[in-house]
């Protein structure tokens, strides 16, 4: 008898995690399909590590390459309503061998040429071009190729923040701005110290900028919340709340990753190395002038220069995986 019931409940263990892995498998799918705009949606491949539903074989595939990934990561201050401008610009380049990640967050005032378009402000791209001037624009910059892209406004940030429940953060400064053009919907009013940040607060600190180092710290307050964001991702609470977080965020994201892409991605996700993220300032300050054009203060850079700085930190990259 004691057998007996040793069996039943294995077997009603290993039900209850297949369907668990079911429902994982499946959020993410749906998920990832909902937000491509990818032409191609290829299906998913098959193997022994899967989960069936009715004819349809569900899994994470691996990330084959050994290439780096540049991914163009758009932050736009459409609230949700439209186009906008690009707020945020960073670009996360991930070496798939080494396991490390370059996180670059570009000024957004940065004096740059923008095709077709003559010279001008980095974030102008996208009020002329959308993602794809943007993606031009940022990769003739860099000299490297921006492989991808992922989009989201203020709505979408909020609700990726909330659906992880927050993130602990020490808040370098008090902080306070108000505007009555968005009806004060987005004024910002935090206090110095460490604190636990919902999706309001979130966006409050990231957009902060009325300081001396204005928008240098403001990048700089993007990258740290931005590496906190994937580490509780990649924690088990992280993970627990998958299926809600993807649910919650989808309306809000846009990106031209396939969905297969997406699932790599993720696999890949979970053996880098996000603790020590290299975190940068695109221009770092030792490239940076300051240009007047017309009656406007804008950032020059040394285009070659910053090409060749980029250059080397992948290289470095390289070096250690020889």
């Amino acid at each position: 008898m004691k057998k007996k019931w040793l069996k039943i409940f294995s077997s009603v263990l290993l039900l209850s995690v297949v369907a668990v892995i079911s429902y994982y498998l499946y959020s993410i799918v749906h998920f990832t399909n909902s937000i491509s705009i990818a032409s191609n949606r290829p299906p998913i491949a098959t193997s022994s590590n899967s989960s069936t539903d009715g004819d349809q074989t569900i899994e994470i595939p691996k990330w084959e390459g050994k290439e780096r990934i540049n991914i163009l990561l758009l932050g736009g201050d459409s609230r949700g309503e439209d186009s906008g401008r690009s707020d945020s610009i960073l670009v996360a380049s991930i070496d798939p061998v080494s396991k490390k990640v370059h996180l670059f967050s570009i000024l957004r005032d940065t004096y740059v040429d923008i095709p077709g378009h003559g010279k001008g402000r980095l974030n102008s791209a996208f009020a002329y071009g959308g993602t794809n001037l943007t993606r031009q624009t940022v990769s003739e910059l860099l000299d490297i190729p921006i492989h991808k892209y992922v989009y989201t406004d203020f709505v979408g940030f909020i609700a990726l923040v909330d659906a992880l429940g927050g993130v602990d953060i020490e808040v370098e400064r008090d902080m306070h701005y108000t505007s009555k053009a968005d009806q004060h919907l987005y004024d910002i009013d935090l206090k110095k110290g460490y604190q636990h940040l919902d999706g309001n607060m979130a966006l409050q600190y990231v957009r902060f900028r009325k300081e001396a180092r204005s928008d240098f710290a403001r990048t700089e307050r993007q990258r740290k919340l931005i590496s906190e964001i994937a580490k509780k991702m990649q924690s088990t609470t992280g993970l627990i709340k998958l299926p809600g977080i993807l649910e919650s965020i989808s309306p809000y994201i846009e990106t031209d990753l396939s969905p297969k892409e997406m699932l790599k991605l993720a696999a890949l996700g979970f053996d880098l190395d996000l603790d020590h993220i290299d975190e940068q300032q695109i221009p770092p300050f030792s490239l940076l002038t300051n240009e007047k054009v017309g009656h406007a203060q804008v950032l020059g850079v040394n285009k070659s220069k910053l090409q060749a700085y980029v250059k080397e930190l992948f290289n470095a990259d390289t070096s250690a995986n020889e």
